[in-house]
């Protein structure tokens, strides 16, 4: 059996496993493995203007074959172009008539949200989208000012959420849950993949043996136990299988999660945060350069702005 959905602030349903299409799929045509997730019982694909995977996605939607009641479709608008046009061509590109999500990419590159805000409040009263979000939203009084100020409250905030930064990210899943806006993670794993030998380590281990299970399978667990959607991906069938294997895996202990949530307030490896610091200045270095460009080329439509998801 599939995880069960989470309800929505504005009476909808959403699945709690996503099938992204960012992070390395970015820019590349990934049509096979969307339709491979789709055929493993993946039903919430998540894409996005940015990775220009839209396309590649409406491609494996038609070639599924499902009805369109059967898959949740989320894709986020970026900020170049008038809001209407851009929820217009995603549907195009997705081959639907509606979306299940839209939501703003990155909420901090919009000049004024709150106009933004309304213009999405339209396309959902015009019927071109289901709901309506944010993503990467972690100011606490941002957040609260668009509340106030708005007719609709957002009813996703997806950021990146995993044990070593749930202690910087409560604040903002305290508010969003004040709101009953559900919290959807990505990067969850990073753990694993991006600090691996940390603190967490161990009682990932420890929960692991308990319930017959593997590290990644206890993370994902441990983000269901926060009441967030898991927004994950791979090119992998045997990763996939094992992802939507966590339905049938019982819950983690209150003391398993909070176990893991003490390590995570650790940090991660500080070898690793070492490295992964040096890179991120030579990333900013490049942002410096990119940032130049897009506003010598900005002018003339040629500019493209970077996010991490």
């Amino acid at each position: 059996m599939p995880l069960e959905p989470i309800s929505l602030n504005d009476g909808n349903k959403i699945p709690a496993i996503a099938y992204g299409t960012g992070s390395k799929m970015k820019f590349h045509d990934i049509t096979q493995y969307i339709e491979q997730a789709i055929e493993m019982g993946f039903s919430h694909i998540d894409t996005a203007v940015f990775y220009q995977t839209e396309k590649y996605v409406g491609k494996a939607i038609k070639e599924s074959g499902l009805a369109r009641s059967e898959l949740f479709i989320t894709t986020k608008y970026p900020r170049e172009v008038p809001i209407q046009k851009s929820v217009k061509e995603s549907l195009a590109n997705l081959g639907l008539q509606y979306l299940d999500l839209y939501l703003i990419h990155q909420p901090q590159f919009i000049p004024d949200l709150v106009e933004a805000w309304k213009e999405f409040e339209k396309v959902q009263q015009d019927g071109l989208v289901k709901s309506i979000g944010i993503s990467n939203v972690l100011n606490v009084q941002q957040l609260e000012h668009l509340i106030k100020v708005s007719k609709v409250t957002p009813a996703v905030n997806q950021i990146e959420l995993h044990p070593y930064n749930y202690h910087k990210m409560k604040s903002i899943m305290d508010t969003c849950s004040k709101h009953n806006i559900v919290v959807e993670a990505y990067s969850s794993l990073a753990p694993i993949t991006t600090y691996p030998g940390g603190p967490v380590d161990a009682p990932l281990r420890a929960a692991a043996h308990r319930i017959g299970a593997t590290p990644t399978q206890v993370i994902f667990l441990w983000v269901r136990a926060k009441g967030a959607v898991i927004v994950t991906t791979t090119t992998s069938e045997a990763h996939m299988a094992e992802y939507l294997a966590v339905a049938e895996l019982p819950a983690l202990t209150d003391e398993e999660v909070a176990s893991i949530d003490a390590a995570g307030a650790k940090g991660p490896p500080s070898g690793i945060v070492t490295r992964l610091r040096l890179m991120n200045t030579k990333e900013k270095l490049l942002g410096v350069v990119a940032g130049t460009m897009f506003m010598v080329y900005g002018a003339f439509g040629l500019g493209r702005l970077m996010y991490p998801y």
